[in-house]
């Protein structure tokens, strides 16, 4: 097999069939799609003609295709010594990709040696423990894997979390899945099951790219027993960045203070920063708060500073007192029966018996 292909892909056993067809019925040209990691059978493509597969090729780049062209005619397929080879390599190249889909998922590279393990035995499926503390705070992770029912190779699919808090009995339990480029990681799943926000770029079902802020729902679950989660758009109008300015921090003057405040806020952390008030400095603590469009602020002891209203937040109450006050206004006019002609005796009475109905 050629090396070029051999350093960045897998490839299906299903594909490599399929070449060695087309390669016998006289359609030697190959365009492989190099987007792909792993190729499968939708991710080659045969020509009898080199100049068929270019004009493929150059027909079908987009934000998740990019093909190269290859003459497949050379190609081994059939020697046995190849496919020990082959399948030697794949199973190196799958734990690499595996272990760096552990590493960035957040749980380190302390479980390689146990994936290597596990990945030798060829179980049609296997799982690995991993505990992590958090403060005073207890994470027991256990991470899924599962192998593939057409090919020998290995998939990081989920990673359950069960949650065990300093302050608190009750263990809380969710399954967090692993999705091409925006994975919930460890801390950041910590931290949803903390009941923090996180903001994420995500992709919806037609594969466009989205960011949007997350909240674990407590008071929902889905079918599996998972919290379902919150999704605060950016049209909702949250903007963290505002939100701060409206508050005497003293890392918001510093531009590189302040990017890491902001990254850190946006992986749902509670982080420490310093209030600037009539001259005098204090240790507190912050956390994004997209719902409300503000940060809910803590002192040095992590007790909740209530008075510590963003403008966002502000607003958003005046507009709720607002309404309410019109809503009742509108509500006595009616029971008074403005419009209705009844003499203010006929209304009263009217009042009153509505208000026991109630």
């Amino acid at each position: 097999m050629d090396n070029n292909i051999l350093d960045e892909h897998l490839i299906s056993e299903k594909a490599v069939f399929q070449i060695s067809s087309e390669v016998s019925k006289g359609n030697p040209w190959m365009a492989y799609n190099t987007a792909s990691y792993y190729l499968d059978t939708h991710d080659v493509f045969m020509f009898k003609k080199e100049e068929e597969a270019i004009a493929f090729a150059a027909s079908n780049v987009s934000e998740w295709d990019s093909f190269k062209i290859l003459n497949a005619s050379s190609l081994a397929l059939n020697d046995k010594n190849l496919i020990t080879q082959k399948t030697n390599f794949m199973n190196q190249k799958n734990f690499d990709y595996l272990k760096d889909q552990v590493k960035f998922t957040g749980f380190g590279d302390a479980l390689e040696s146990e994936l290597k393990e596990k990945l030798l035995k060829q179980t049609p499926e296997f799982q690995i423990l991993h505990t992590a503390k958090f403060g005073n705070d207890t994470a027991d992770a256990t991470l899924h894997f599962k192998k593939s029912d057409q090919s020998d190779m290995y998939f990081f699919n989920r990673y359950k979390v069960s949650l065990k808090q300093e302050q608190g009995n009750d263990l809380v339990d969710q399954t967090f899945y692993i999705n091409k480029g925006n994975n919930i990681t460890l801390k950041e799943g910590y931290n949803l099951m903390s009941g923090r926000s996180i903001n994420k770029d995500l992709t919806n079902k037609e594969g466009q790219v989205y960011n949007a802020w997350m909240q674990m729902d407590f008071k929902e679950t889905d079918a599996s027993g998972n919290y379902k989660m919150k999704h605060y758009h950016q049209n909702y109008g949250y903007d963290l960045e505002k939100v701060l300015a409206n508050h005497p921090i003293k890392e918001l003057t510093n531009e590189q203070d302040k990017t890491r405040l902001i990254d850190s806020l946006n992986k749902g952390n509670r982080q420490s920063v310093t209030f600037v008030e009539n001259g005098n400095e204090q240790k507190h603590f912050i956390e994004a708060n997209p719902k409300f469009k503000s940060i809910n602020v803590y002192d040095g002891n992590m007790q909740r500073i209530v008075n510590k209203q963003s403008k966002g937040e502000r607003e958003h109450q005046g507009e709720t007192n607002t309404t309410k006050q019109e809503a009742k206004r509108e509500s006595q006019k009616q029971n008074e029966g403005d419009d209705s002609g009844e003499n203010p005796k006929t209304s009263k009475n009217k009042k009153r018996k509505q208000g026991q109905a109630i």
